[in-house]
């Protein structure tokens, strides 16, 4: 019986796959160690063995993604639901749901609107106590990467936060031009967080991921590397549209093999009102993990 962690709870030691108990008389059960949150989430191997499936968008936002359009218990449920389709056919991987939050909004002139820091606070704290990660994203705007990589920094200090920068709005015109980085900036950003991470012992392996449906959003990509350890760069594929351009997409970002984590987008429908995007039809699981390479997080707006 493979490993599920859609629900993320404490393993009960105490009882075998079959339900028999494992305890001995002369050992209580009381006596018997089971590993933490904190240990369950930084474990080296975390990535390795389980398929990430989160929910994105803004608190503030119904616009912006399904994060912003539920209450926090609603999301878990559904939340919950979505990682089980994936545990029917991700084989012997288990699953971790993801709350995946935009913190900081690219605005024009390239400012940068943040969501407050005692609600990211909330939704961290939320998350930790259903076993969910957290994943922190940076618009950028018109700061430097390695600055958008400092505000989201801190967070860190949680041992379910992830990070994210999306460099399409790291310009100065949103929803005006196609933001972009070069591979420098990119390794600039992993050398900051790696730093940053063992100057302040932070446990366990952290991903920093970042969206690309273009190919001029990361200037000679060749040159970007992946190996900044303790930090996981993660190679999303975004953009919206019907399956076919969107596994075109993937299957151009696939080709980037000196990043070879890759991570997939989906957007759910929310309203047929103009500028409202969403995919036509939306993938099913079995159709997502059918990618080359699999994706290994894998994000529904």
């Amino acid at each position: 019986m493979k490993k599920i962690l859609i629900t993320f709870v404490l393993i009960i030691a105490a009882f075998t796959v079959n339900g028999e108990s494992d305890v001995s008389p002369e050992k209580p059960a009381a006596e018997i160690e089971t590993p933490s949150l904190d240990e369950q989430f930084t474990t080296p191997d975390l990535f390795e063995k389980n398929h990430v499936v989160g929910f994105y968008g803004n608190p503030n936002s119904k616009v912006m993604g399904v994060l912003g359009r539920f209450s926090k218990e609603k999301l878990a449920e559904m939340l919950r639901e979505k990682a089980a389709e994936y545990d029917k056919v991700n084989g012997e991987k288990g699953v971790i749901p993801a709350i995946y939050i935009v913190y900081g909004t690219c605005q024009p002139l390239g400012e940068i609107n943040f969501v407050k820091d005692e609600v990211i606070e909330s939704y961290i704290k939320f998350a930790y106590e259903n076993g969910f990660l957290v994943y922190i994203d940076h618009q950028i705007g018109k700061y430097k990467v390695t600055e958008a990589v400092e505000r989201i920094l801190p967070f860190l200090k949680h041992s379910n936060v992830h990070l994210a920068i999306d460099v399409e709005w790291r310009t100065r015109r949103p929803m005006k031009e196609i933001g972009s980085i070069t591979a420098d900036e990119l390794n600039a950003a992993q050398k900051t967080m790696q730093d940053y991470m063992l100057l302040n012992n932070i446990k366990g392996k952290r991903q920093l991921v970042f969206h690309q449906f273009h190919k001029k959003m990361v200037r000679n990509i060749t040159k970007v590397k992946a190996d900044y350890d303790p930090v996981i760069l993660v190679h999303s594929t975004s953009g919206w549209g019907n399956p076919g351009i969107k596994i075109a997409t993937h299957e151009r970002n696939a080709k980037v093999v000196n990043i070879p984590y890759k991570a997939f987008k989906l957007w759910m429908h929310y309203s047929n009102k103009r500028g409202v995007h969403f995919d036509r039809p939306i993938m099913k699981p079995e159709e997502v993990l059918a990618l080359s390479p699999q994706p290994g997080l894998i994000l529904y707006q």
